[in-house]
This record gives C-alpha cells, structure tokens and sequence, in this order.
C-alpha cells in the first residue's frame, strides 16, 4: 500500500514574559509542525508538540485517523519537538526514537527546563523524562516503506536530523527549513549560520519535493524548493544586515522590513538580543 502523510499545526502559545516584542507584539512561541506518515494500518508521529493541552490535540487527531501509531521520532533536541512524546508514546503504546546526537540534546534541554521552558510556560509542560533510543541503522520501517534518518549536523540548534520518506518525496525537516516563520538565530552564534547552511545543502540534496518545516505558516504549502529558498535567503540577510547593524533593534527593524510577512517577530528579537547583546553597564 502507498504511504502518505497530514500535517497538525499547533497555535502559538503566549510566552510568560512581560517584556513585549519592539514592534508591539506579544511574546509567544512559534506555531508548531506535528507530521504523521502512515500507510494502510500504522503510523509514525514526527516531532510531537510541547504542551500538555497541544499533546490531547495532537492525540485526539492521531486518533481520528484510524492508523496505529508504533514510533514517535524527534528531529533534534529542542523541547518544543518532544516533551510530549513520553505522553503520546503511553498514550498509544508507540517507541521514542532518535539519534545519538538528539537524545544527548534532549537530556541538555531536561537539564536547563527549570530556568528556561517552565519560566516560559509555567504548569503547562508534562513530566518529560528522556526515553528515546535509537533505531537500528538509523531507520525506520512502515509496513515495507523505508523512512531514513539523515543527520545533517547544527541548524538552529546541535545533533538535529531530519526524517526522509524517499517513497513520497518528502523530507520532514524539523528546525533545518522554516516556511513562513522567522527563525531561531539564539544559537547561531560562532560559525553557526554556516554549519545552518551546510545543514540545509543535505536536505537539498535528497531532491526533496515536499517538506514539513518544524515552525510552518499553516496557510502556506509544503513546496520544498520554495522553503529551503526562504530560509537560505533569510540566513544570507542575517549576514547582510548583521554587518551594517550594531544594535539589536536596529537589526531587528532592518529585518522585519525584508520579512514582513513572517510569522512571530518575538522568535527574531530573541536571536537579535544573542546576535546583538546590549553593551555591558558598570556599576
């Protein structure tokens, strides 16, 4: 039986931080890519979302779908990819996989969830031990279909990878594409925009006709040439503007001129704020 896949796009949620966007908008989290690929019975998840209130959304669809869930894969170790796989997977009976490189950036994202996720959304996060293993050869099966794990190294975090379905010309490409959305650049510091793009060349090369971002507009589509075309362009005006700004706020405004329609500027008044940090006071 041929495969295929849906995509669930979790809302933005409000962030609790006090401190407003300069543009005026509220501070949330980005909207949030959530793939099930499935053939005639079963079904994988690709990266599950990370509130408890998302997750019963989340379950509720896989549900609906009628398929039976055996693996839940995370691309890379950001929080927002996984804290609620422990949930699902008991939910629905299914195993938590991923790479080496992921499942030790999950346990970095365990450690610092105290003074950074739950700051942000306080009572909202379940318990999120780290259970995930890696899969044999770094793949997985459905029901006769190979789906390849490709490590691709830093996008906009360490250890991230991406889940290729050669059978349906897609690439889930969790943080190494954005479609829509402005991008995390907080740890693109020190040579990392270049690895970013390094990370991007992999995805390109598995010639891709479709990809699910991690952060995606739910207005727009999975074109894959038209994705991986936005972000490269957002990395290279990063680099532009970067040097022609030495203000957060005056990189942030340059930016925002160029993307205006992407969605939640808080992601890129973050990475302007560690890209640009405001000179040190003296007592």
């Amino acid at each position: 039986m041929p495969l295929g896949y849906h995509v669930f796009v979790a809302d933005p949620v409000p962030l609790q931080v006090n401190e407003q966007v300069p543009n005026g908008e509220p501070r949330r989290f980005s909207p949030l890519s959530v793939t099930l690929i499935h053939g005639d019975r079963d079904a994988v998840l690709v990266d599950p979302p990370l509130t408890r209130d998302q997750a019963e959304e989340v379950a509720v669809w896989i549900q609906k779908s009628g398929k039976n869930l055996t693996h839940i894969f995370a691309t890379h170790g950001h929080g927002d990819h996984w804290f609620t796989a422990g949930m699902l997977a008991e939910r629905f009976d299914a195993q938590v996989v991923a790479t080496a490189g992921t499942i030790e950036q999950m346990r970095r994202n365990v450690a610092i969830r105290a003074v950074f996720w739950d700051k942000l959304l306080p009572g909202q996060i379940p318990d999120a031990p780290v259970t995930a293993t890696v899969p044999d050869g770094n793949r997985l099966d459905l029901e006769g279909h190979q789906l390849l794990i490709v490590e691709v190294g830093h996008s906009d975090t360490d250890e991230t990878s991406v889940l290729h379905v050669p059978d349906l010309d897609l690439v889930v490409a969790g943080d190494v594409i954005y479609n829509g959305v402005h991008q995390f650049l907080v740890e693109s510091k020190d040579g990392g925009i270049d690895a970013w793009r390094e990370a991007i060349d992999i995805v390109e090369s598995l010639r891709p006709r479709f990809i699910v971002a991690g952060h995606k507009n739910k207005d727009l589509d999975d074109d894959a040439q038209r994705a991986i075309s936005q972000t490269r362009r957002y990395l290279d005006t990063v680099d532009e503007l970067l040097a022609e700004h030495e203000t957060a706020l005056g990189f942030f405004d340059a930016m925002l001129e160029r993307f205006p329609a992407l969605l939640n500027p808080g992601a890129l008044w973050g990475g302007a704020l560690a890209l640009r940090p405001p000179p040190r006071t003296h007592p």
